[in-house]
């Protein structure tokens, strides 16, 4: 694809290669022979023959085959396995003396090393080596400690001889002949897969906690707990001898070439031909060293920026990003980079029509929303359309658009859901914040209107939803709602934004239409419910209609169980009611009185003088009906103690309702006026006592002397003077005759709750005193009883008085002796001759400012 490594050939030896290590500019060579050989080498770019000049050589360095070398460049070590045993070396001598010998690992085959760096609070930055070692079926772990390594940990026994090795943390990864597993230092085992076809397992240690094995002709990615940390293997032209990772490429050895791939993507970069290669090894960023029997080939890296600048324009712009992330540029021209490398790929991809991964890069890259709406040119208002710049950005249709707007959605959604937390959490400078808040809400405002056309395009189910909480332009949407025909939606809109006499208006004519989904008074009737008192003018200028089209349910307006409802000003609706729907009253006051239980008089004497009226107006059209509102004003006036007597009475016709007057009558006390009615109008004598009796066990004003004038008018029955403010003499059931058998039956039933000497004064003086006997008994009775109760309460009372005097002397006789040796048992001092204090019951005596401390 493009060229990301420079081939040279450093070296032709006459001995045989074994191993390799490198460092810094320098190169160890180790030999079959037990030779070793150290070089430095002049990297730099596009040198065609790079320097090379042999250091040292040391031709007695084993007397075996050197079979593995590694370095730590921190301690200046060499370790080296030759002749099956573990040897450390110091690489600051000319001839690497051995520094010490590993006797323990005698029998081993291959070891790793897993170097980790720490710094300090101070600055100061360690090195921690930790090695292990295959020996046969053994894992020995070792930690380099004091010029030694020193046992990690005790071994960890394996199901066969170890042929790779590679430590991460604390997972070793371990390839035998058939299979790969991971074990942890705690001794866990976890196996992993067969190695396939290929006898000898290769694993490439990538990061910390990252593996690539090889399976066959693949590489298969695995993390620490033996997870796939990607989807897709990579592939390679043929089973490789030996992989190595130079981020972010992969290098495989092949028979007779060296093959580059990348890991994500996975994607075919480059490939050299070497003839014969065994051995890899990775010096630093952007050097590897690759060796065959007898060569050493370097492999220096192409400047990033030119292998950046061919992959812009072939548009493999992850490529791209991974080179920059790891490019030596200063932070700040790294991130400008990276961010127009991810602009660029979020476009591209945006192009290629994966829109939902092109959205994702967006909100990664944090990109002006309405940068990512212009994609969208239909989604643009109309005025903007024409300042639109021509682009090269795929005019979207059909199937294509619906995924770019769903795509499109979950990116103004999370931006939206973003700036809402915002703006909820900014609380820092006042001013500052206006002005965030102000272009905050601009923009809350642009995403608003985009997703509601996004909406009616994709699932316009969502709109309301979205209208109910929005901060969208209201002339744009208002326009989109309706060149769709989004009646109910467009109602929402004017709610949110407070414009209720438009959505009001809308409903109206919306509700003659046969077709439309606003049809009708219903969803007229909910809007009015919900407006609440502040806007109970508007509500009043709507309401006509709707109780016009069905008073029942219309009335609920005003009587529905809803907050807004009860706090509406039920005298304004009551006047209002009065004036343009008169039939309605009755059931507003009968609701608010009976359910909501208000116990305002206004409303009470309301509904007296509305039963009244109503029952006059039915009384010839429809009596039934008539003697229902009757029997309703009845049990109204007897139940209810709101309205007001006095004002209801003046409203009360003097021909008719007498029984209604009689109650009010009594409510006011008047009970002779009353009693008159039962008996001179009414002509109903079971009526009147039935009065007295009610009168009397209410213990209203009056109620002692209510039986006494209901004799008074048996005996003496009032004469028509009385009636000037009662009804005309032709209203009398009968002529007003004495009655004074029923009087003297009254006083002989109720003879206890008569007063004797008021019912004396109005009785003739013609009754036998035989008659009256009975009452006379009773009555003596009563004072009797009386008296007598009198007597015990003033003897009981007398008792408690002496008992209250007896306690008095008892508490008076008591005294305290003071002398100069009392001591306060609170503060331990002696009582002074002006020292106040106090006594407990007890007789404890302490200082008066000491009692608050006494336990």
């Amino acid at each position: 694809m493009h060229d990301a490594y420079e081939l040279a050939q450093l070296l032709k030896l006459t001995v045989q290669i074994e191993s390799i290590a490198a460092y810094d500019d320098n190169l160890l060579v180790g030999t079959r022979q037990g030779h070793l050989l150290m070089f430095s080498v002049a990297c730099r770019y596009g040198d065609q023959k790079p320097e090379v000049q042999l250091l040292r050589y040391n031709k007695n360095f084993s007397k075996k085959p050197i079979q593995q070398m590694a370095v730590v460049p921190e301690y200046q070590l060499l370790i080296s396995l030759s002749d099956n045993v573990i040897c450390v070396h110091d690489m600051t001598v000319i001839n690497f003396p051995t520094v010490t010998i590993i006797h323990r690992t005698r029998g081993a085959t291959l070891f790793t090393l897993d170097t980790k760096k720490h710094t300090s609070l101070t600055g100061e930055t360690s090195v921690l080596v930790r090695m292990c070692v295959a020996v046969k079926r053994k894992l020995q772990l070792f930690y380099w400690k004091n010029s030694g390594f020193l046992d990690l940990h005790e071994d960890l026994i394996v199901a066969d001889v170890p042929r790779a090795l590679a430590w991460c943390q604390e997972t070793i990864c371990v390839g035998f002949k058939g299979d790969y597993c991971l074990m942890q230092l705690s001794g866990e085992k976890h196996d992993l897969f067969p190695i396939g076809k290929h006898p000898e397992p290769i694993i490439t240690k990538l990061s910390d906690n990252t593996f690539a094995l090889g399976r066959d002709t693949q590489s298969i990615f695995m993390n620490t707990k033996g997870d796939p940390t990607q989807k897709y293997a990579v592939r390679w032209s043929e089973v490789p001898l030996a992989v190595g990772y130079d981020e972010p490429y992969l290098l495989a050895l092949l028979t007779d070439c060296i093959e580059i791939r990348t890991v994500e993507p996975c994607l075919f970069i480059q490939s050299m031909t070497v003839p014969k290669p065994r051995l890899v090894v990775r010096c630093r960023q952007g050097l590897v060293y690759v060796a065959s029997v007898d060569h050493v080939w370097r492999l220096q890296a192409v400047p990033l920026a030119r292998q950046i600048h061919v992959l812009l324009e072939d548009k493999q712009f992850q490529l791209a990003l991974k080179l920059t992330n790891i490019s030596d540029e200063s932070d700040e021209e790294k991130s400008k980079n990276i961010y127009q490398i991810q602009t660029l790929y979020a476009f591209d991809l945006f192009n290629n029509k994966q829109f939902h991964e092109s959205m994702k890069e967006f909100l990664k890259l944090g990109t002006d929303p309405y940068e990512v709406i212009r994609l969208f040119p239909e989604l643009l208002p109309q005025q903007s359309r024409g300042h639109q710049e021509p682009d090269q950005h795929p005019r979207l249709q059909d199937r294509d658009l619906e995924s770019g707007l769903l795509a499109l959605i979950e990116f103004l959604t999370e931006v939206r859901h973003k700036l809402m937390g915002d703006t909820k959490t900014n609380t820092e400078n006042e001013q500052q914040n206006n002005i965030n808040h102000k272009s905050t809400q601009q923009l809350l405002q642009i995403i608003d209107t985009t997703l509601l056309k996004c909406y009616l395009q994709t699932n316009d189910a969502l709109v309301a939803p979205l209208l109910r909480l929005n901060h969208c332009h209201l002339g744009e949407t208002e326009k989109t709602l309706k060149k769709h025909q989004k009646f109910s939606e467009l109602i929402i809109l004017y709610q949110t934004k407070g414009l209720h006499r438009k959505a009001l208006e809308l409903l109206q004519k919306q509700a003659d239409q046969p077709d439309s989904s606003l049809h009708g008074y219903e969803r007229t009737l909910h809007y009015l419910q919900h407006l609440g008192k502040d806007h109970i003018n508007l509500m009043l200028d709507f309401a006509g209609w709707v109780l016009d089209a069905n008073p029942e349910e219309g009335l609920k307006m005003f009587t529905e169980d809803i907050a807004e409802v009860e706090q509406l000003p039920r005298p304004k609706v009551l006047d209002y009611l009065l004036r343009t729907h008169k039939d309605q009253v009755i059931p507003y006051l009968e609701h608010i009185i009976h359910v909501w239980e208000d116990s305002n008089p206004i409303f009470h004497n309301a509904l007296v003088h509305q039963y009244q009226e109503r029952s006059q107006q039915l009384h010839a059209a429809s009596p039934e009906e008539a003697q229902k509102i009757r029997n309703k004003l009845l049990h109204f006036l007897e139940t209810s103690s709101h309205y007001t007597p006095e004002t209801v009475l003046v409203h009360f016709p003097y021909d008719c309702l007498f029984e209604e007057r009689a109650i009010v009558l009594g409510k006011l006390g008047r009970h002779e006026h009353a009693l008159a009615i039962y008996m001179s109008i009414l002509g109903d004598v079971p009526r009147a006592i039935q009065y007295c009796d009610k009168v009397y066990n209410q213990g209203s004003a009056g109620y002692d002397e209510v039986y006494v004038l209901l004799m008074k008018m048996l005996i003496t029955p009032p004469d028509s003077s009385w009636l000037v403010m009662g009804a005309p003499s032709s209203t009398l059931s009968c002529p007003p005759t004495s009655d004074l058998e029923t009087a003297l039956a009254l006083l002989e039933q109720h003879a206890s709750k008569i007063h004797p000497m008021k019912a004396l004064s109005v009785l003739p003086d013609k009754v036998p005193l035989g008659r009256i006997r009975q009452f006379l008994e009773v009555s003596l009775q009563n004072k009797l009883n009386e008296r007598r109760r009198s007597q015990v309460l003033k003897g009981l009372i007398y008792a408690e008085h002496l008992q209250v005097q007896e306690l008095r002397m008892i508490y008076e006789s008591q005294s305290i002796l003071m002398t100069e040796f009392n001591v306060c048992p609170v503060c331990k001092k002696r009582f002074g001759n002006q020292s106040a204090f106090a006594r407990y019951p007890n007789g404890d005596i302490v200082h008066y400012s000491c009692q608050d401390r006494r336990s």
